[in-house]
């Protein structure tokens, strides 16, 4: 199914990957320095704590 919304949101997602050359830092810092800009206030990245992938993940009793 094609939705041409979705596809036009792809499109300039693409678009401004690749002005950056697919590199995720520098596109994560083109959005914050654009969001900065619009006067919009800024969430800082939370720093995720490194496991191994082979750990499996343990979840709490579900209330």
């Amino acid at each position: 199914m094609n939705d041409p919304i979705v596809e036009e949101v792809r499109k300039y997602r693409d678009e401004h990957a690749r002005k950056f050359n697919y590199d995720l830092d520098a596109i994560c810092t083109s959005l914050m320095q654009n969001q900065t800009k619009r006067g919009r206030k800024l969430r800082s990245r939370a720093i995720r704590s490194t496991i191994s992938r082979t750990e499996p993940r343990v979840r709490g009793p579900v209330d």
